[in-house]
């Protein structure tokens, strides 16, 4: 991936944007250099002075939807409509087999871990953070399926390990919660965002499916 390649906008207005972010571009740079969202802030400017900043997070290997604040004002105001769980995220996810429920909700509270030899992870922990996610298997590919996700809360490596934990199936590709085969990538893509505004439209964006999901046998 070039630092000039032009990253879809999904969503603009004066005070957000909505990108489509790229699976395999970081949010923050790597330890071991190369390039990151960081890198394209300048051109998604348009015409603004000031650089976008992102307000949430998404893995590195996870593409879709992601948004971006134009001032810090509206910043703190989009941080804050997270924090008190107003923003309305779905995310599709290509697993590494098929669970017995149709849908359901998974509550499991979260924890960091780390190890010398396995570096961190998140873990399913009772004293972890609560987190939330609802779920509904859309179809079944061999024995693979995907499902959609809607997480009420965003904590890290949420879907991954509240697949791995809640469902007992990884997320296809996943090499810290999965085998890491079968795919170039953790299967995971914010499909939706919708974002509350007191006095405003709401910021409403959906991203296309990746080529990567179509590959692998579904087309939406």
């Amino acid at each position: 991936m070039s630092g000039s390649q032009a990253i879809p906008i999904l969503y603009e207005d004066a005070e957000a944007l909505v990108i489509d972010k790229p699976a395999g571009l970081p949010i923050d740079r790597p330890r071991k250099g190369g390039l990151c969202l960081e890198d394209h802030l300048d051109t998604l400017k348009l015409g603004f002075q000031r650089q976008p900043s992102p307000v949430h997070r998404l893995d590195t290997d996870t593409s879709g939807c992601l948004l971006l604040a134009r001032n810090p004002k509206a910043h703190k105001r989009f941080a804050r409509s997270f924090e008190d769980r107003l923003v309305i995220k779905t995310y599709l996810a290509i697993l590494d087999g098929v669970p017995t429920d149709g849908s359901g909700t998974i509550a499991l509270a979260l924890s960091k871990i780390s190890s010398e030899a396995k570096g961190w992870r998140m873990i399913a922990a009772k004293k972890g953070k609560p987190s939330v996610t609802h779920w509904e298997r859309l179809t079944i590919l061999d024995e693979r399926s995907v499902v959609r996700f809607r997480p009420e809360t965003g904590r890290t490596h949420q879907l991954r390990i509240h697949a791995l934990a809640g469902l007992k199936i990884p997320l296809l590709g996943d090499p810290v919660y999965g085998s890491g085969e079968g795919a170039p990538r953790t299967m995971l893509h914010a499909e939706s965002l919708t974002v509350p505004r007191a006095g405003k439209p709401d910021i409403v964006a959906t991203a296309p499916l990746p080529d990567d999901f179509r590959k692998a046998g579904y087309s939406g």
